[in-house]
């Protein structure tokens, strides 16, 4: 009793003794961390963008080491002056813990000789300690920088702007900071830099998870370059503020109600609590699916495919991977999944498929569909059904999907599947279906394929994956809306049921928009190509132009030959893909009007 007394007394006299100086402090420390973060940045840049000799790193570990040092103090001192401290470490846990990992790297450091790093580097399989060194305080400072990142991103809720403008501006500083990666002299195998034109196409490809390609990412690109594209098409595929407003639930603030809005818009949810209860279910879908792909792909690789090393398949797996459920079309081989030793591996193609489709299904619907509570409700309950929404992007996708695999099966015998038997070419087309909705790998020579084949897929590129899913197009529901309004008009129906279910107007005027700017979009493109690179045939510039807005990434080979100009439509084409035609135009447009008035039904002849 006596002692907590005293210490209650010593508490609160040393808050008194700084309470004065307590708002000075905080701010200079708080100038301290943004230059804490600005050096990190600028000393990992180095390391990891170029080319260094030992006594450079030896510098850049002795900075790193300053910096470590700066940011343990400046902690303390935050603890300090903190009136309740015990609170204050509970809602700073992660840079509670990062202090004492420094604590940790000292001691090995000062009293052990580094043998607590050396052990661990020998381990992990690390050549030297200075690599394994290298690695960890990497890894330390990507964290903090990260976490500093994500507890900026809750400003979002104060910006007066609209939430698909914010959507819109959080693609544009991925793609910024991917050319910028992309540019640095270690992404590339060539001496040099890479160019600012082919940098920006390959983050803008890698952002909005297209997979077309200017370069071969297979030989072009050192590990450390094919890395950052992987990192570009997850950040990409589940969006900047996905991954922000899940971290940020971590935090003391909280998600706000302007990232809540862009997380609905986002994930295409009912409400604002369905979305941000979505959001954490969202990354566990994601991480499941993508490590059970993982292991899957990791066994399946034939005995053709030579790896250099274990640590080479684990990263081949992994990337494959994350680029089938991303709906991104990246390889690290050459001619994609045409390659040889790659192109007969049918256990292969089947599991990138599966991994594709669960991608292009959309989070809403994996998650009605296989979430456990869901299960175990509709096991006890037999009568409860699935929501509508996810009726409809199942069943429209595997009518999309059979029609297109049977379509291109007969249209290819004989040319592509000339080779195959029946089963390799049943699996062939499968496949070319399922990728051909915004996936974009491919297992045979597109540009052997026939003309009528270019126009199927063509077909399926514009429309594209499921709402809410990471893939683009007009979307499964915006298609399934248009055919039923089409036959509820040539019925003479004024309203448009389904599952007995009846649809709003709004509903419907929304997808007439999105295909209205989509063809729109299309039609533009293609006309400006024409006119930029008239020295391909147009079947050839209409499939680039929709693979390129469906951000599918299937090319019959004439990326890398597009001109300037044609580029820079491609690029255009990409980004509004991506993030979604509707959203690109409420981002532009103003402030809607209300009326309350109305004036009198006009008659008009249609048709």
């Amino acid at each position: 009793m006596k002692f907590s007394k005293l210490k209650n007394e010593i508490t609160e006299w040393l808050n008194n003794a700084i309470y004065n100086s307590r708002s000075a402090v905080l701010n200079t420390l708080i100038s301290l961390k943004a230059f804490i973060w600005l050096t990190a940045a600028i000393l990992l840049f180095f390391v990891f963008g170029f080319e260094t000799e030992s006594n450079e790193l030896e510098q850049v570990f002795l900075g790193l080491d300053v910096v470590l040092i700066i940011y343990f103090f400046s902690f303390l001192i935050r603890l300090l002056y903190e009136f309740r401290r015990t609170e204050f470490l509970k809602n700073n846990k992660l840079e509670a813990v990062l202090v004492f990992i420094i604590i940790i790297n000292t001691i090995s450091n000062y009293y052990f000789d580094n043998q607590i790093i050396k052990y661990l580097a020998e381990a992990l399989g690390f050549k030297n300690y200075q690599d394994a060194y290298l690695t960890f305080i990497t890894f330390y400072f990507l964290v903090l920088i990260v976490y500093e990142f994500i507890k900026a991103s809750t400003v979002l809720s104060k910006l007066k702007t609209k939430p698909a403008r914010t959507f819109i501006y959080s693609f544009l500083l991925l793609i910024a900071f991917g050319t910028g990666v992309l540019m640095l002299p270690a992404m590339s195998i060539e001496e040099g830099s890479m160019s600012f034109m082919d940098a920006l196409f390959t983050s803008v490809s890698a952002s909005c998870v297209t997979g077309l390609i200017v370069v071969d990412t297979a030989t072009y690109f050192t590990m450390k370059g094919q890395f950052v594209i992987m990192i570009l098409f997850q950040l990409g595929g589940l969006g900047i503020i996905s991954f922000t407003s899940f971290f940020a639930t971590f935090l003391k603030s909280g998600v706000g109600i302007k990232q809540q809005l862009m997380l609905q818009d986002f994930l295409v949810s009912e409400s604002l609590f369905s979305a941000k209860g979505l959001l954490r279910k969202i990354i566990a879908i994601t991480l499941v699916i993508e490590i059970i792909s993982f292991i899957m792909i990791f066994f399946s690789w034939g005995e053709e495919v030579v790896f250099d090393s274990m640590g080479q398949k684990i990263f081949f797996s992994a990337f494959h991977a994350v680029s089938a459920f991303c709906n991104a079309g990246f390889s690290l081989f050459t001619n994609g999944l045409f390659e040889d030793g790659v192109a007969n591996g049918y256990i292969l193609h089947i599991i990138i498929a599966l991994t594709l489709i669960l991608g292009g299904l959309g989070f809403s619907s994996i998650q009605d569909l296989f979430s456990r509570n869901k299960l175990k409700d509709r096991f006890q309950n037999p009568w409860k059904d699935w929501a509508l929404s996810t009726k409809i992007a199942v069943y429209t996708s595997l009518v999309l999907l059979a029609s297109g695999t049977l379509v291109f099966y007969l249209l290819e015998q004989g040319n592509t599947l000339g080779d195959k038997n029946f089963i390799e070419s049943l699996i062939t087309s499968f496949f070319q279906s399922a990728t051909a909705r915004t996936a974009g790998f491919n297992t045979v020579d597109i540009g052997a394929l026939r003309t009528p084949t270019l126009i199927v897929i063509a077909f399926l590129m514009f429309i594209g994956a499921s709402s809410g899913s990471v893939g683009g197009g007009i979307k499964t529901s915006t298609f399934y809306l248009l055919i039923v309004s089409v036959f509820a008009t040539l019925r003479g129906r004024l309203k448009i049921e389904i599952d007995r279910k009846f649809i709003p107007k709004e509903l419907l005027f929304k997808a007439l928009s999105i295909f209205f700017f989509a063809a729109s979009l299309n039609l533009i493109g293609i006309f400006i190509l024409t006119i930029t690179d008239s020295d391909f045939t147009l079947m050839q510039l209409i499939f680039e132009q929709v693979s390129a807005f469906g951000t599918v990434g299937l090319s019959t080979g004439i990326t890398s030959d597009l001109s300037f100009a044609g580029r820079v439509v491609i690029i255009l084409s990409m980004f509004i893909g991506r993030v979604g035609t509707l959203t690109f135009a409420l981002a532009l447009s103003s402030r809607k009007s209300t009326k309350s008035y109305k004036y009198p039904k006009a008659h008009l002849m249609v048709g």
